[in-house]
């Protein structure tokens, strides 16, 4: 059925759509489906939140009943909130003739980040004996994502790359940039201080992949049960969280740390994007589970240290839009020199 309805739901807004829309770019389409199905997510959250009618308990006890989790439930209010406003405005810039790259690379990070953690959450946690025909659903959100990636990142980036080698340059202001990049990291205060950053979130990162391994120091010990204790929640999502993020966010802050010293890495402000959207969506879901009321009182934050875990993961999520806002503020310096033409060739007499 839920089949039936997207695939009806797909061909209406291709016979309704302009023709020349969907031609222009299929990922209209694709969008506008999202779009609904966000909707679904945002009822099923004030369902269980018990600001709704009963109306989508069949589908949540009989569909998806992993989306009651305190982890589903918060899912459900990003999909419904942050990637409703995304897929509206990625559809109306498409009916514009407007570019959406950097809105699609956060899209697809925050995409691709909740289906890392979903899928594998669903098959190791408590819920892995409840799956329903429901769940093969997830096959097109692996798929999805990865053509409209594909798609995405072949658009054109919104910041052109110029020469920095040609006689055109001299009237450019890039033509600052080869004699910035000689600079020392002191002399660039905001790219030490992100260097910084990045070094103390990895090192963060690395922390909370060693508690759910269950390191036996007494640090990670007090931290496991005193600061976040949903880490030992048995429904798997915290724990796979932690370990994508160790797999993945901490190799990206090295090679963010190599970017930021090295001029010239023109594939930093895309990634960057994209590990923005990763890190909002992860960090979301992993701070409204932990409190939530659907989490066992045992698994939640204790209220005397609230504030520290609200701060500590608020700045673990600031970072890489911080990230983001250098990349796309001050482009030059992470843009790749084209070759240009050899120098001529003095004639000796």
């Amino acid at each position: 059925m839920s089949f039936l309805i997207l695939g009806l739901f797909f061909v209406a807004i291709y016979s309704l759509s302009r023709g020349d829309i969907y031609f222009y770019d299929p990922l209209y389409a694709v969008f506008a489906v999202l779009a609904f199905t966000s909707m679904v997510d945002l009822l099923i959250a004030l369902r269980e939140d018990g600001y709704m009618g009963s109306f989508m308990d069949f589908y949540t006890k009989e569909g998806d009943p992993y989306l009651r989790t305190s982890h589903g439930i918060s899912i459900c209010y990003w999909n419904g909130i942050v990637h409703l406003l995304l897929y509206l405005a990625m559809t109306g810039s498409i009916r514009k003739r407007r570019t959406y790259r950097n809105l699609g690379l956060y899209w697809l990070g925050s995409f691709v980040m909740s289906t890392l953690v979903f899928i594998p959450g669903n098959l190791l946690g408590k819920y892995s004996s409840e799956i329903k025909p429901a769940y093969f659903l997830t096959i097109p959100c692996l798929l999805l994502p990865c053509w409209a990636g594909l798609r995405i990142f072949k658009q054109l980036p919104e910041v052109p790359h110029y020469p920095l080698n040609t006689t055109v340059v001299s009237t450019c202001p890039f033509s600052q940039v080869m004699e910035r990049e000689r600079r020392s990291l002191l002399w660039r205060p905001l790219d030490l201080a992100l260097i910084a950053y990045l070094g103390i979130a990895g090192l963060f990162t690395l922390f909370r992949g060693l508690v759910v391994l269950d390191c036996p120091t007494d640090t990670c010990f007090i931290y496991l049960y005193q600061y976040e204790p949903y880490l030992r929640d048995p429904v798997a999502y915290p724990k796979v969280q932690m370990l994508v993020l160790l797999f993945y966010a901490l190799p990206f802050y090295g090679l963010a740390i190599y970017a930021l010293i090295f001029p010239g890495c023109s594939w930093l402000p895309d990634w960057a994007l994209v590990f923005s959207g990763a890190i909002s969506q992860a960090q979301f879901s992993h701070m409204a589970a932990s409190m939530h009321l659907r989490t066992p009182f045992t698994y939640r934050v204790p209220e005397d240290t609230w504030l520290s875990f609200i701060l500590c993961n608020v700045l673990y999520t600031l970072g890489p839009h911080l990230l983001v806002f250098r990349c796309l503020r001050w482009p030059a310096f992470f843009l790749n020199p084209l070759p240009g033409p050899p120098a001529p060739h003095k004639k000796h007499h």
